[in-house]
């Protein structure tokens, strides 16, 4: 009878936080914590059962899509442990300068054929400087805005001035991708090359910018429960408009290559964790999914999700996008949505595989 009775007060605690997360109030530190250390099946689908909810409840069956181009690979100079595009490991991944215009157009019309309505450029390098380059990115984001095929975004790295972000501003980009990666204590258990800081300053220019922020980070890094708490609770202080919720997909040459991948339910668990945290943000299931989820997929959404990335991703293969469409389609959610970031809170109290 103990059992039982402890259970039911399990559930009646999930569904009391639930109900408040859909009454618009925010759960706390210690909250969110126990969440996150919820290990029965029983327990961790309750939780789940209340997030597609709050999902439902403030995104209704929409289900935003985005792409991105790898517009800049490899020899980064960054040693985030993770990536396969880092100059400090052999990797075998791909090496190539900044893009000409002609693949970030092809990647465009192919997103619009298949419902995508952002596009990122992504580069592999430390951050963006005045300079040439600048202006070359520029050049990229108005050929892409001024196509009208898709919404030009873009993940440059670290931003150091305000002038570079209002370039970005004023070519036309509308979102910019710049991951927290994981909680500030555990930052540099992945990357010494640049810190936690050095990301919330680069967020701080482009929000000044009036630019709009995807802002994440990565599973499965060795991190604890606790760690994951804390990735969302600043992404709820940084008000991010979109969450890429990344799972690691260790790759052979990096010092992350023989780390175990998470149990599907424990990254089940987590991004609902997510929602309850950030009910109103975009939660996209970004690198690793394929991988770390397989037969288990179609879950993320049941678990909170509202956003999918497509097509491949940097420097790895996902599922092919008509499977993904498929999929979708089978669970009767729209895909065929233009993001609206305006209908989400934007107060503020302060990288795909």
């Amino acid at each position: 009878m103990s059992s039982i009775a402890v259970d039911v007060t399990t559930r009646q605690k999930i569904a009391s936080l639930g109900e408040r997360v859909l009454a618009g109030e925010k759960i706390s530190r210690d909250e969110a914590l126990w969440i996150f250390s919820l290990d029965g099946s029983a327990d961790i689908f309750d939780l789940i059962s209340w997030a597609n909810r709050i999902r439902e409840h403030f995104k209704g069956n929409k289900i935003h899509l985005c792409s991105i181009v790898n517009a800049k690979a490899g020899n980064c100079s960054e040693n985030c442990q993770f990536c396969s595009q880092s100059s400090f490991y052999q990797t075998g991944s791909p090496k190539y300068g900044f893009i000409d215009p002609e693949p970030v157009l092809e990647a465009a019309e192919e997103a619009s054929k298949n419902g995508v309505t952002a596009v990122g450029l992504v580069a592999a390098w430390k951050g963006l400087n005045e300079g040439p380059i600048l202006d070359e990115v520029c050049d990229r984001i108005r050929e892409l805005k001024e196509s009208g095929k898709a919404r030009p975004d873009a993940s440059l790295g670290l931003i150091k001035s305000q002038t570079v972000a209002n370039r970005l501003k004023e070519a036309g980009l509308e979102c910019y991708g710049h991951n927290l990666e994981s909680s500030k204590n555990f930052f540099a258990n992945h990357c010494t090359t640049h810190t936690f800081e050095d990301r919330l300053e680069t967020i701080k220019y482009l929000k000044n910018a009036g630019i709009k922020i995807c802002s994440g980070g990565i599973i499965g890094m060795g991190e604890s429960r606790e760690d994951r708490c804390d990735l969302a609770m600043s992404l709820r202080e940084i008000a991010a408009n979109v969450v890429p919720i990344n799972i690691l997909n260790p790759i052979k040459g990096t010092p992350f290559e023989n780390y175990p991948q998470l149990p599907p339910m424990e990254i089940l668990k987590t991004i609902a964790c997510f929602r309850f945290i950030l009910p109103r943000q975009e939660i996209m299931i970004a690198g690793g999914r394929t991988t770390n989820l397989r037969d288990m997929q179609s879950m993320i959404f049941t678990a909170g999700a509202s956003a999918l990335m497509v097509g491949n991703y940097l420097t790895t293969l996902n599922q092919p996008v008509e499977k993904d469409l498929q999929m979708l389609k089978d669970l009767g959610l729209d895909p065929n949505w233009e993001h609206n970031f305006d209908d989400q809170e934007q107060s503020c109290t302060s990288c795909s595989n």
